[in-house]
């Protein structure tokens, strides 16, 4: 049931690949909230996906650019304030990738060119986000920037390898861009640290089944699944949430706050 909770705000939204994705359950959801947007995503990716559909059912333009260009996102954020009329009210980034896990390297036989490539396309390229929205006075006050993260920031976890180090390093730009752009614009930036989810490039890490059911397991809500993670993106978009900034929001059935469950111990004592 829609709320009208974004009626007149404007934005960018990163990375929707195909309907699996959150950041096309995301798009969706901003649509039905009455946001209007532009859709990104680096070309390679928009060749493998299906991001032309959903800017047909969102009524939304598709400005590609790589987002660890610069150039290529001051073009983005350029041509969307002239696509939406105006300054923007929120931006997704939801990227993720690290060709040493696509390639199956170990995390004891790192390939560190593509370590670095990960921690550019994972990481530093949020930086770059919101430098280029910063020089280009792009957000209005109370804006509000997301980035998706994952608990294995914190945590330590088998197969996850360089996007660990990613995530974190996700996290403490929100920290640290969310401070300043807060006392200059009052422009709120925030990480979501979401559920396993059966995104394209979740399931593209090594026993990613066997995470999800733990993780499943050891909720006492079960995972937060890309709507519930969409929904959630909507209200900090929203004017509900405008104090709320420099924050690495957990959204995972309660995940990170159990020690253990039920359902784990009788699945252990079977």
């Amino acid at each position: 049931m829609a709320n009208n909770l974004l009626k007149g705000k404007k934005g960018i939204i990163f990375g929707a690949l195909d309907e699996n994705s959150i950041a096309w359950k995301t798009a969706l959801k901003v649509k039905e909230e009455g946001g209007e947007f532009t859709l990104t995503n680096a070309p390679i990716a928009m060749r493998l996906g299906t991001i032309n559909q959903l800017a047909k059912a969102c009524n939304a333009e598709v400005i590609p650019a790589d987002a660890t260009s610069e150039a290529d996102l001051t073009n983005l954020f350029t041509k969307s304030m002239e696509v939406l009329g105006g300054k923007l009210d929120f931006v997704l980034h939801s990227i993720g990738m690290s060709p040493n896990i696509r390639k199956g390297k170990q995390y004891g036989d790192m390939n560190y060119d593509w370590y670095l490539k990960t921690l550019d396309i994972s990481a530093l390229s949020f930086h770059k986000v919101l430098q280029t929205s910063e020089k280009l006075d792009a957000m209005n006050e109370w804006g509000s920037v997301v980035a998706l993260s994952y608990i294995a920031a914190q945590r330590a976890y088998p197969d996850y390898t360089d996007m660990a180090q990613a995530k974190a390093m996700l996290e403490s730009i929100a920290r640290s861009y969310g401070q300043r752009y807060g006392s200059l614009k009052k422009v709120r930036v925030n990480t979501i640290s979401q559920s396993p989810t059966k995104t394209t490039a979740g399931t593209g890490i090594s026993g990613f089944d066997v995470f999800f059911d733990f993780a499943d397991m050891m909720s006492p809500l079960g995972n937060a699944t890309a709507e519930d993670c969409a929904n959630y993106i909507a209200v900090m978009f929203s004017d509900y949430t405008r104090m709320v900034t420099m924050q690495n929001l957990m959204h995972d059935g309660g995940f990170s706050g159990s020690g253990i469950t039920n359902a784990l111990v009788e699945r252990l004592s079977k």
